[in-house]
């Protein structure tokens, strides 16, 4: 797999363009900032985007969405549950400062439970509310390391906040009891903030997580 990150946008939010190696189609995941960037790249490999996948629509996760799917033309997934956010950014974005960001109407939308065939990738959509109400994560299980695009559920030694509204703490770590009993320890985390972690090195030493795996 070929898995570009790009820290992008004042809150440092990840996007992730991946494509399977030398593939002419790619896909994007969580485009929160810096359109110009993410196309300039999508443009100097000369691929194909297939899709746009939003784990949710917390601004600095979808600020960017707008500009990237005109130009190229690539569907949008959003959570169900957060579609009128997207519809109307700004009505949800809580500190000024940030944007003016534009809103857009998805394509499709996704909940949990489908899988998506896309640029050549099988891809499951997992439920992991908590952080926010309908947030999912994209897993992409059959990879050799599987990959999860967790947006904000799992950090390095950390988890998602939960003092935004429509946010949980319980539901959140039900959430990510799902993720740890569902795939191995060497599942790759590719997360909406920070870097590049494990299943694994979180299960064994995430102080947050102490409460999922009595340590």
């Amino acid at each position: 797999m070929d898995v570009r990150m790009f820290t992008v946008g004042p809150v440092q939010e990840n996007s992730y363009l991946l494509r399977r190696e030398g593939a002419t189609e790619a896909l994007l995941v969580d485009p929160g900032d810096e359109a110009p960037r993410l196309l300039g790249t999508i443009d100097a490999l000369g691929v194909d985007l297939k899709a746009i996948l939003l784990t949710h629509c917390h601004f600095d996760h979808i600020g960017a969405v707008a500009p990237v799917a005109r130009a190229t033309g690539a569907p949008v997934y959003c959570p169900r549950g957060e579609v009128g956010i997207l519809q109307d950014i700004m009505a949800y974005v809580p500190w000024p400062g940030f944007g003016p960001f534009e809103s857009w109407d998805p394509e499709h939308t996704v909940s949990g439970g489908e899988t998506l065939h896309l640029a050549g990738l099988e891809i499951e959509v997992v439920s992991t509310p908590g952080h926010s109400p309908d947030h999912v994560t994209y897993a992409l299980a059959g990879e050799a390391p599987p990959l999860l695009f967790s947006g904000d559920v799992l950090f390095q030694s950390s988890v998602g906040r939960t003092d935004l509204p429509g946010a949980d703490h319980a539901t959140l770590m039900a959430s990510i009891a799902v993720l740890l009993d569902r795939f191995d320890d060497e599942t790759v985390v590719h997360p909406g903030h920070m870097g590049l972690t494990t299943l694994g090195r979180e299960r064994a030493s995430n102080p947050f997580l102490s409460e999922l795996t009595g340590s």
